[in-house]
């Protein structure tokens, strides 16, 4: 089969590649027929590199229809339509249970200390194959899918992998009070997506920043104000919006490869070009996290207020703001999508009606061997790419 693999820092390539098989009883194989590009893959294009091994395939955003299924996947059957959530769980252990999909107990890596296996997703989280291939293997596929109709075009449903889930969580961490004030950081694919459902969830005020015209434009629709960092003070405009207080609740949507940090984008830089395994122990040990969206979202969020993160942080010693946080008495809710636990609150807004606009999110629709472009040109954040399908 042919398959999106990393090959280097700022290197992917499209390859013929082994097939993949059943391994397990709880295995099955799905025929790809959309597959997604994300915000975190650029992670491991450019700064998570050292977590990563030539030939692995990447992506984690994928939904097809069932090809092979092994003995115990349940009722799920060959020729299903189905969206894969981008962490594999079981669905049975505790943390399944307590709707914590992503901290899975079957398939967490604790030999890296981390939460369940990704798919795509580096040494970190399991080195399991990717789905931007025309095949994806799916361990745990008794609970690690999602059954959608037959009917309807794949973009009505693949966002349900990981930006729907992930920015609806990112709203209910918010946690926002009606009535009140919410500061969208970051207007990538996730923060879009979170301003589009909390302006259809919640009676609040939907704050967008950001300092890309293409994201400033796309978001214009769905906040009750937009925010440009090149010539505006978030800070001001913010204050002057809340009597002074800021806002009650502010999502971090951009994480670790924020602007405005110099000294840490080096680090990131210089890490990855690193031998592995020193690389590893860099970013596993290192304040290698650029904090200027974190360290906005603690300025413009009122006292006793909640930031919500959920743009990927990946440095072990930040130098966190602990005195403010713990000044202005801030709630932090963080962590990667729990998709399962959310699914069946989404699900009924995935109609043809078309509530949160996703059937025209993607900016860019492309074949799968245009993969290596397509990682350059959206890290370069350049011709207007925002969000990209790649179709096998």
């Amino acid at each position: 089969m042919r398959a999106v693999t990393w090959q280097g820092k700022r290197k992917v390539s499209v390859d013929t590649v082994p097939d993949p098989a059943i391994k397990e009883p709880t295995d099955a194989i799905i025929k790809v027929t959309s597959t997604n590009i994300c915000g975190s893959d650029l992670h491991l294009y450019e700064v998570l590199g050292a977590f990563m091994n030539p030939g692995d395939i990447l992506g984690h955003e994928a939904m097809g229809v069932v090809e092979e299924v092994g003995a115990e996947v349940g009722d799920l059957k060959p020729g299903d339509r189905v969206v894969i959530p981008f962490n594999i769980s079981c669905g049975h252990c505790f943390m399944c249970g307590h709707g914590l999909q992503s901290q899975c107990e079957t398939t967490q890596n604790r030999d890296q200390g981390t939460g369940a296996a990704l798919f795509g997703y580096s040494t970190l989280y399991g080195e399991v194959a990717g789905g931007q291939a025309e095949y994806l293997r799916v361990p745990q596929a008794q609970y690690t899918h999602i059954k959608v109709p037959d009917d309807g075009p794949d973009d009505r449903y693949v966002y349900l992998s990981d930006v729907l889930p992930t920015a609806w969580q990112a709203v209910e961490y918010a946690d926002v009070p009606d009535g009140g004030t919410l500061v969208v950081l970051g207007l990538g694919p996730i923060g879009s997506m979170a301003c589009r459902i909390a302006a259809h969830r919640k009676r609040c005020k939907v704050i967008g920043v950001d300092l890309v015209d293409e994201r400033l434009a796309r978001a214009q629709s769905y906040c009750d104000l937009l925010i440009d960092l090149r010539t505006e003070d978030a800070e001001e405009i913010v204050k002057s919006h809340t009597d002074g207080r800021g806002a009650d609740s502010v999502i971090d949507a951009v994480g670790m490869e924020a602007h405005g940090s110099p000294v840490a984008e080096t680090l990131q830089t210089a890490s990855g070009f690193l031998p592995s395994p020193v690389g590893r122990v860099v970013m596993k040990n290192a304040g290698v996290d650029r904090l200027a969206a974190f360290n906005a979202a603690i300025a413009l969020v009122r006292r006793g207020g909640t930031i919500s993160l959920s743009g990927v942080y990946g440095g072990a010693a930040d130098p966190v703001n602990m005195m403010t946080l713990f000044d202005k008495q801030i709630r932090l809710h963080m962590g990667q999508a729990n998709v399962k636990r959310w699914v069946p609150d989404i699900m009924p807004l995935l109609t043809a009606e078309d509530p949160l606009g996703v059937e025209t999110f993607a900016t860019h629709r492309l074949p799968l061997d245009a993969a290596p472009h397509a990682y350059q040109t959206f890290q370069k954040k350049a011709d207007g790419m925002v969000k990209v399908i790649l179709q096998p």
